[in-house]
């Protein structure tokens, strides 16, 4: 299975939700590929920065031929996770045709939700050619008792475009775990990310529900 990460937004979260996800997946026992496809290079300073042994492969992908690259790279794998661009529509579009599913992380922000848009149009042309490609949002950065924050997942569904259950908060060890080269549930996996992020990955893998629910 290949999932996708992508927002036109920068700063939307697109990098810390996958190499969690990465992580999550491989600590289950899957074998696991985050291909960086954002030419910032996020993953890969994050690989870099790492010194515990990987708990999985971490290679560069950003280029506008992902799409034909994928059926090489994912023989060897179970799940891929691609951590899109942001604004670089030839290395997004590659990317969407490379995923299955394509996961919109976005903040409570009217700034996320308004750029939102281009992405979300930029998949809808990409399912002309691939029927079977699924899409979410996965609000990230949630922040507890806000009316932005109760009220974000209403404002998404303007999009037509389901909105995963499973949400992510405004957590200081997804920051903290990045600037060690680790993940949520290796520096605590009882924490609150921790769960957050395992119920998302959950979530991912068995997306047909909500995408029923949506229609």
């Amino acid at each position: 299975m290949i999932i996708g990460l992508l927002n036109q937004k920068g700063g939307c979260g697109k990098s810390t939700i996958a190499i969690n996800l990465a992580a999550v997946y491989a600590k289950v026992g899957l074998r696991v590929l985050l291909v960086d496809a954002d030419p910032q290079g996020s993953s890969l300073a994050w690989s870099g920065a790492r010194e515990a042994d990987p708990l999985f492969t971490v290679l560069g992908g950003a280029k506008p031929t992902l799409h034909k690259d994928m059926p090489a790279l994912a023989k060897d794998y179970d799940i891929i996770l691609i951590d899109g661009a942001p604004r670089v529509t030839d290395l997004v579009r590659s990317a969407i045709m490379a995923s299955d599913i394509v996961v919109i992380p976005v903040q409570p922000s009217p700034y996320d939700v308004w750029a939102s848009a281009e992405t979300v149009k930029l998949i809808r042309e990409a399912q002309q050619f691939k029927e079977n490609l699924k899409v979410v949002f996965a609000i990230n950065r949630k922040i507890a008792n806000t009316a932005i924050g109760r009220d974000v997942a209403g404002i998404l569904a303007e999009f037509e475009v389901p909105v995963c259950d499973a949400t992510l908060g405004q957590r200081v060890i997804f920051a903290e775990s990045a600037g060690r080269g680790l993940t949520v549930v290796e520096m605590d996996e009882h924490c609150e990310a921790a769960r957050e992020i395992t119920a998302l990955s959950r979530a991912l893998i068995t997306p047909a529900p909500a995408q029923e629910a949506a229609a």
